[in-house]
């Protein structure tokens, strides 16, 4: 159930999770045992010398809560919007099945990376319920954008048969996203720290840093 998260779950949760079934009858315990339903990745991009005469560089990174991009997923363009056809600088927020695109949410600050070393953080926050899949950046942070996300531009959703995340994977987010132009560039594109919650208010972080460029 817990995927890649198994291993930091706090132990006294691990056994809670053991006993139950032992106590109740298999129905009783699935409909108490904590299920992932909010998905939290927090995201940093470090800019080299940016070139704002080509919309240099252009930075894309994914979410999924199935482990798979053929099905629904996220993508979050930084520096370029990519939906419905290419726009220079800015950010989207699009919602894609497989290779079809269903949405995109555009930012409302169309500004370019102009800043040499520039640090851009943000999160990317996936979250299920009541028959509907969420998808919002939030947190964000620039001198470019200045703060971003929250306030509902990068935020879109749609309904779904899912009743958890357990199916995310960190990995599938690391292999997906990437610098799609000019990464001489960008110093560095981190997925610094995940966060999942659980239907029974609890969280655990993974604070793994993964590096996506430059690749190892």
């Amino acid at each position: 159930m817990w995927g890649p998260f198994a291993a930091v779950v706090p132990r006294r949760q691990v056994l809670f999770l053991v006993v139950l079934p032992l106590a109740l009858s298999p129905a009783m315990a699935a409909a108490q045992t904590p299920t992932i339903v909010r998905v939290e990745e927090d995201w940093e991009l470090i800019v080299a010398a940016p070139d704002h005469y080509t919309d240099a560089p252009q930075v894309t990174c994914v979410i999924s809560p199935t482990g798979t991009v053929d099905s629904i997923h996220a993508a979050f363009d930084l520096n370029h919007q990519s939906q419905p056809q290419f726009v220079s600088g800015g950010l989207q927020l699009q919602l894609w099945n497989g290779e079809m695109p269903l949405s995109y949410h555009d930012y409302p600050n169309p500004a370019m990376l102009t800043q040499n070393g520039e640090t851009v953080s943000w999160t990317q926050r996936m979250e299920v319920s009541g028959g509907l899949l969420r998808f919002e950046i939030v947190n964000g942070s620039s001198s470019a954008w200045g703060s971003f996300g929250g306030q509902g531009y990068l935020k879109a959703g749609i309904p779904t048969a899912l009743q958890d995340l357990s199916g995310y994977r960190p990995g599938v987010s690391v292999a997906q996203s990437g610098v799609g132009y000019a990464g001489n560039r960008v110093q560095s594109l981190t997925l610094k720290a995940v966060r999942v919650y659980t239907s029974a208010g609890e969280m655990v972080t993974d604070s793994t840093v993964r590096t996506v460029y430059p690749k190892n």
